[in-house]
């Protein structure tokens, strides 16, 4: 299966970017990939997007949109203190639902 990844960030986030890139990677190299293994076929796709912002109380809103082999996914989270802790947690959601 070919996986697209791709991520966004609003302006206010440009900065960490390279940072955001590289955990949406870990997270689905370490947390999804023995999931991502059931959808595995020669001519199948997916696309994995993160979204990430700062919201008005200086905070990290972010949500995960997926479409894998035709199945979509979307997971959002608001009001996080620390980017990682976020992008980490809807990972964790998105994991525990292929689980399933």
């Amino acid at each position: 299966m070919e996986l697209q990844i791709i991520v966004h960030v609003w302006k206010e986030l440009e900065w960490s970017k390279a940072v955001v890139q590289r955990l949406v990677e870990k997270n689905i190299s370490t947390k999804l990939d023995q999931y991502l293994n059931k959808f595995k076929k020669e001519d199948g796709e997916g696309i994995i997007e993160f979204k990430g912002e700062k919201n008005k109380k200086n905070l990290f809103n972010g949500a995960i949109q997926a479409n894998i082999d035709g199945k979509s996914f979307r997971f959002e989270r608001e009001d996080y203190t620390n980017l990682d802790d976020l992008i980490n947690h809807l990972f964790d959601h998105f994991k525990q639902v292929l689980s399933d």
